[in-house]
């Protein structure tokens, strides 16, 4: 089997996340996206069990694969999925003294994921997750060609 695309080229998949990541959100470091953009997933893998999230993890791309399950305690509860506003505030109060994260965290890291992911398996996997998954990653568009693959 040949060895997965998103393993042979992850730094420059990384690298080209971060910048769409920094672009949306209006942030000025690859720190602070990435501080934003772990905020996101930690507060999804919150409301995952532990088979839910590895089933989710194996669709994002390498380096946000592992960012997702790093430091995860799986032996907590799974939240359920709360209003926006909510998780927005769940999102800015990890790592709150190093956190510029902005208001719209979420939706920016859904657009710049789906950007990096496989379109039918990402929906196949939110599809099985529980209520609040698919809208947690929901993303309006204008044009759909705005979330085709960045680099190919």
């Amino acid at each position: 089997m040949p060895m997965p695309w998103t393993y042979r080229h992850a730094s420059r998949e990384w690298r080209a996340i971060l910048d769409d990541l920094k672009e949306r959100m209006v942030l000025e470091s690859d720190n602070m996206a990435y501080t934003a953009m772990d905020a996101v997933l930690q507060v999804f893998r919150r409301r995952l069990t532990a088979q839910q999230g590895l089933d989710f993890a194996s669709v994002l791309p390498a380096i946000p694969r592992a960012v997702f399950v790093a430091g995860w305690v799986i032996l907590d509860p799974p939240l359920p999925f709360a209003a926006r506003g909510a998780l927005v505030r769940e999102v800015k109060q990890v790592r709150p003294h190093h956190n510029l994260t902005p208001d719209h965290a979420i939706e920016a890291t859904a657009w710049a994921l789906r950007r990096h992911c496989d379109r039918a398996d990402l929906e196949r996997v939110l599809a099985r997750l529980p209520e609040g998954a698919v809208a947690f990653w929901h993303v309006d568009v204008a044009d759909p060609r705005e979330l085709e693959r960045r680099i190919l």
